[in-house]
């Protein structure tokens, strides 16, 4: 497990939908002026909430094994094709579905496709979805089941 990734403090509700937000907001930001998201945290006047800094770090921190994952779920859409919003929402979940076992895996997905109907395309929320599940399931099988 990744430094990033061990449980917190309980959040107050709604402050973890806040955070990962702000995170995508964040990671946006970062590939669109081309710079890393690490370099976009230093140079912000006002610091994000700590959970928000935690995910940046996390999918920096695990970037290659998070673009695999995507890559090898998301059918035939290669991740430089996949609007700017949907891969980084993407890499944002996939993180939380590696590296935060303290967050349900129903509630990382809930929260990912509602974040991709409030800011990408039409089709994102069932994208996001259909990526993620492959993703949650290759990652965090279900009790029970054989991996």
């Amino acid at each position: 497990m990744t430094s990033v990734g061990r449980p917190g403090a309980a959040l107050a509700p709604g402050a973890r939908r806040r955070s990962r937000e702000r995170a995508l907001e964040l990671l946006y930001e970062a590939e669109s002026k081309g710079v890393t998201p690490d370099l976009l945290l230093v140079e912000l006047q006002v610091q994000p909430e700590q959970y928000a800094t935690e995910l940046i770090r996390g999918v920096v921190e695990l970037a290659g094994e998070i673009d695999d994952l995507i890559v090898r779920h998301s059918k035939e859409w290669a991740l430089d094709r996949m609007p700017v919003v949907d891969r980084q929402l993407l890499r944002l979940a996939t993180f939380e579905l590696l590296a935060r076992a303290d967050v349900p895996t129903a509630v990382v997905l809930d929260e990912a496709v509602e974040l991709a109907k409030s800011y990408s395309t039409e089709n994102s929320g069932r994208f996001v979805n259909g990526v993620l599940a492959a993703i949650a399931a290759n990652v965090r099988p279900a009790p029970g089941r054989a991996e």
